[in-house]
């Protein structure tokens, strides 16, 4: 999700006879699995392989694919009006006043957001909808919500270069691993983020863009505007609202302002942190990025493995557990599939593959522990507030789940 910028598209090097990185014994080159590489079937029958790039910004399997749920068989599970008096209840517990909830607070929308890697093919249907079928095995209908779906997609194909496919040209995209001997020509970005909250090391999306070191970092000197290759910068530090200081490889520093990427506008910097999942630190946030080298692109397809159902035990208030398949926020069902939330100015989409146990603190707070052994307290989103519908358990033999409403859950832990 992004704004056009000029001279940020997929860029690769013109690779020359006999350039491609490949060692003397032969063997592949082993840090470019990290790239998206699929086979592009189009309306007229022409099949395009090669490394792809979502308009200017998702590269990796790491990368988020975001969209809207069409189908959300879940919802039928728990009458409508009984999530809304479980809700009230809950705010007229916390601010001890009556009043009239909108009708936009009880929307049944719900975000679809997953990792490339656990896809394993895209049917595009129309301009801004398509059926995804994961590794898991299971398949949704998703539509708009992003410009993931309905967006250009940029290939490089192997033997005719770069292209640009509309997406209501395309019939279907299919993923698969880097073979040995593609090379992208580019190198992804790492570095180490420092905030307010403390400091994540990873592979860096920054202003929600800009993953590549060929991307450009753009901006305002007091001599004219500059587009930097991010490839070619150490370090960049916030300094306030409307600028930030740059200091480059070479150690020259510049101080810019005047664009989203050095400035309060800028959109998040993400961090694929291996601890946490992926993160987002707004500018508030933010104190200072430096890039580090030598970490290759990141996991490869075969990386992921397309976590299936949530298993595991809820308690509710009184102790009682619960024992089997898990919805969450009649909702997400599935170890790939995020838990959203926030620590202040940061965002986390958190797999919930990752996630060991959940411990509702209230209102609008959720303690997590992680597998990592990390703990993070969120808040805000969802998934973790009071604006959770409630948990659904199957548990073995019972046809119909067991309903427990978001206020009602003392702890959720999931079996591995």
């Amino acid at each position: 999700m992004g704004n056009p910028r000029q001279n940020a598209t997929w860029v690769f090097l013109v690779l020359a006879a006999g350039a491609l990185l490949v060692p003397r014994n032969g063997q592949a080159r082993s840090d470019n699995g990290g790239f998206i590489y699929g086979r592009v079937l189009t309306e007229s029958g022409t099949a395009y392989t090669g490394f792809l790039r979502w308009d200017d910004e998702e590269a990796c399997w790491d990368d988020l694919f975001h969209s809207s749920k069409k189908d959300l068989p879940y919802m039928d599970a728990v009458d409508r009006s009984l999530r809304r008096q479980h809700r009230e209840e809950s705010r007229f517990q916390v601010f001890k006043w009556t009043f009239r909830i909108k009708d936009a607070d009880w929307s049944d929308s719900r975000m679809f957001i997953a990792r490339f890697g656990d896809i394993v093919e895209i049917q595009p249907h129309g301009h801004d909808e398509a059926t995804l079928r994961m590794k898991s095995g299971e398949t949704y209908e998703v539509g708009g919500a992003s410009n993931d779906v309905g967006g250009k997609i940029h290939i490089k194909d192997a033997s005719l270069g770069d292209l640009d496919l509309r997406w209501d040209r395309i019939e279907s995209i299919k993923f698969q691993s880097v073979p040995g001997n593609a090379d992208p020509g580019v190198q992804r970005l790492y570095g180490k983020v420092e905030t307010d909250e403390g400091t994540f090391e990873g592979f860096i999306q920054w202003d929600k863009e800009e993953c590549l070191d060929t991307d450009l970092l753009d901006g305002e000197t007091e001599d004219g505007d500059v587009s930097i290759p991010m490839g070619r910068i150490h370090s960049i530090e916030r300094r306030g609202r409307k600028s930030s200081l740059v200091e480059l490889k070479d150690g020259r520093k510049l101080r810019l302002s005047g664009t989203n990427d050095v400035n309060s506008d800028n959109r998040g910097i993400m961090v694929e942190d291996p601890q946490y999942g992926r993160l987002t630190v707004g500018w508030n946030a933010f104190d200072r990025l430096t890039f580090l080298e030598g970490h290759g692109s990141g996991r490869g397809y075969d990386d992921f493995k397309g976590d299936g159902w949530l298993q595991g035990t809820v308690t509710d208030e009184d102790g009682e557990e619960h024992r089997g398949r898990i919805v969450i926020d009649l909702d997400e069902a599935e170890g790939w599939e995020m838990l959203n939330g926030s620590l202040r100015d940061i965002d986390f989409d958190i797999p919930l593959g990752m996630v060991v146990e959940l411990h509702p603190l209230g209102y609008d707070e959720c303690r997590v522990v992680l597998a990592s052994g990390k703990e993070l307290t969120l808040a805000d989103g969802q998934d973790v507030s009071d604006r959770n519908d409630g948990v659904l358990v199957y548990t073995d033999g019972d046809e119909d789940p067991f309903y427990l409403p978001w206020d009602e859950v003392k702890a959720i832990r999931f079996r591995r």
